[in-house]
């Protein structure tokens, strides 16, 4: 059953494709993705944004068109793609979309069935398939690769090999239906021309008429800067971050001495959004304060001309980078000042004649075992009894 209803379903228009990214490489063309995700749930989960069954088309990072088994309508999520597209094209989209929702319910527990997985339990299908091209200086369009591939459960199920024509499973389940459709030419050869032809024609249009927002580039902003490390006080963090950038494709080494620092020695926060379009990336390192001037940041993008560095030379002056030298200085100037104050008070006590002097007794009345007792003297008879009790206990 589940064989024949993916046969059929390969047959359906399939709009366009899954996932994408897009990659950029100075001086190479610019890579373009298209791709199309559909994901299926086996039962409905009560959380917004959440539902049984999902369409998503993307070119490179941005949404292009959506659908939900809630709405059941494909709708554009780019303006020039509503401008662009005729009424019709969303009309045959939407009813896909509901086509391939059914195609995926009868196939979720086919599936279920076929793993022995226990149908209360959440399970997940989802097939991703799409196209990569590289765009030259001149404007012509390169086939790079196709993607077309199925996941149960978040673990690879069934993917197309576009070269060789054949599908490939990674586990038993799928060898049978590996078997039925490899057995089904034509199924293959529609499937490597969706690929390598109408997947890349969609994609060139979807480009074309949206190439004015498409166009909006932005250069990153590079810093670089210092604090003390939260791991221990006596280093410092030295952090890179480039910010402000679009495509989101970056390169980012920390480089001392002019030898890039493996990544396993560096924290990365991952290329993540601004919220305006662009993308920012930063990179972090605990280095000793007195080699902060040996670092240096590289930053490379496409949108740059050349790469970008800064030197740690910026850091030359900075109040974050006295760590273990201001602790010390900072404990010895707070004794000094302890001392200073005591003395003040001590002198201070001294001349209104406050302090007396101790009066020592060894062994005397209630002093067992030769302890010393400190017995305060007279008021007016500091400095004698002070040189009386001295004298007694051997200070000359």
């Amino acid at each position: 059953m589940m064989d024949l209803k993916m046969k059929m379903m390969m047959k359906v228009q399939v709009g366009v494709c899954v996932f994408m990214t897009l990659v950029l490489a100075p001086g190479l063309g610019v890579k373009h993705t298209l791709f199309y995700t559909y994901t299926a749930l086996s039962q409905p989960l009560e959380l917004p944004g959440i539902y049984e069954f999902t369409a998503l088309g993307m070119l490179d990072d941005r949404e292009l068109d959506y659908y939900s088994s809630k709405t059941q309508v494909k709708v554009p999520k780019q303006n020039w793609m509503k401008e662009k597209m005729p009424q019709d094209y969303w009309e045959k989209g939407t009813q896909s979309r509901k086509s391939k929702e059914q195609w995926f319910k009868v196939n979720v527990d086919i599936l279920i069935e076929r793993m022995r997985h226990n149908k209360t339990d959440l399970h997940v299908l989802q097939w991703r398939h799409g196209c990569e091209i590289d765009k030259g200086a001149d404007g012509n369009l390169k086939f790079l690769k196709g993607i077309d591939e199925y996941s149960y459960d978040g673990t690879e199920f069934l993917s197309f090999d576009e070269k060789n024509s054949i599908w490939i499973a990674p586990v038993q389940a799928a060898e049978p239906t590996k078997r039925k459709w490899d057995e089904v030419p034509i199924l293959n050869q529609y499937t490597k021309g969706y690929l390598e032809k109408e997947c890349v024609d969609w994609l060139s249009k979807f480009m074309e008429y949206g190439q004015e927002e498409l166009k909006t580039f932005s250069k990153p902003k590079v810093y670089m800067f210092v604090k003390k490390s939260v791991k221990d006080p006596s280093m410092l963090t030295l952090t890179c971050l480039a910010t402000g950038f679009y495509p989101p494709d970056v390169q980012m080494q920390v480089i001392k001495y002019r030898t890039s620092l493996p990544e396993h020695l560096l924290t990365s926060s991952g290329v993540r959004p601004n919220g305006d379009n662009t993308y920012q990336l930063r990179k972090s390192v605990d280095i000793n304060s007195e080699d902060r001037t040996q670092y240096k940041c590289q930053v490379t993008h496409n949108m740059l001309e050349t790469v970008v560095r800064i030197d740690g030379d910026v850091l030359e002056n900075c109040p974050a980078c006295e760590t273990r030298s201001s602790g010390i200085v900072g404990a010895i100037i707070g004794v000094l000042l302890v001392l200073v104050v005591a003395a003040v008070v001590l002198s201070f006590l001294w001349k209104k004649g406050y302090l007396a002097c101790m009066n020592v007794e060894r062994n005397g009345p209630g002093v067992p075992n030769g302890n010393i007792s400190y017995i305060a003297a007279p008021i007016n008879d500091v400095c004698q009894n002070g040189h009386k009790n001295g004298a007694a206990n051997g200070i000359h």
